[in-house]
């Protein structure tokens, strides 16, 4: 068992690229429409309580947050977009923050695609992973909270969006993931050792 997770620790928020650490070693980031459960999965990945805020209030996540695991890997938590209540000007400030840091930062390795799985693939979520194929970073998509279903539905509702993302071209790899009962903890730490290690 890799216990390299269970090290992360906070350093910083940062509001823009300006403000990030060192743009050295790996980082591999997560991204998710507000609300559905990203913070709940870093949490349950990194075996701890309130590494990543959860909050009632949809839309906390505004800014680059950055989890250090060792000095050379890091997990960062992206804003959480498209349903907080927030000002259209806001909105636009974090999609520009999140486009300028998918294709400017450099140690940036892949992306996790946090969604509920009662409502995946939102315009956001498509929006995220285009942004992906055009960067040429890889992406592996958490259908979380499959709690919320019995198995034969949350495997279908997986074969669905396999299916829609095969439609446009997308080769992105997926799995089911529930924070409550602790479903695909080991399949997303063997696809993060994967990506840390891989040349």
């Amino acid at each position: 068992m890799n216990t390299l997770y269970y090290q992360a620790t906070f350093s910083l928020s940062a509001p823009d690229l300006k403000s990030t650490p060192a743009d050295i070693g790996r980082e591999i980031a997560f991204a998710g429409r507000s609300n559905a459960g990203k913070s709940s999965a870093l949490n349950t990945l990194t075996r701890q309580k309130s590494l990543a805020r959860t909050s009632k209030t949809p839309g906390r996540t505004q800014l680059l947050n950055f989890f250090p695991l060792n000095d050379d890997l890091r997990f960062v938590d992206l804003p959480g977009y498209g349903y907080a209540k927030v000002p259209e000007k806001v909105k636009r400030e974090w999609q520009a923050l999140m486009d300028t840091y998918l294709r400017e930062r450099k140690s940036l390795y892949g992306l996790i695609l946090v969604m509920d799985i009662r409502h995946p693939l939102t315009e956001f979520d498509w929006q995220m992973i285009k942004w992906c194929d055009e960067a040429q970073k890889p992406l592996h998509i958490l259908l979380t909270k499959a709690d919320k279903m019995n198995y034969g539905a949350a495997k279908n509702i997986l074969y669905q969006v396999q299916g829609e993302l095969g439609e446009q071209g997308m080769d992105v790899s997926l799995q089911l993931f529930s924070s409550l009962k602790k479903v695909g903890v080991d399949d997303i730490h063997d696809l993060l050792d994967e990506w840390f290690q891989a040349e």
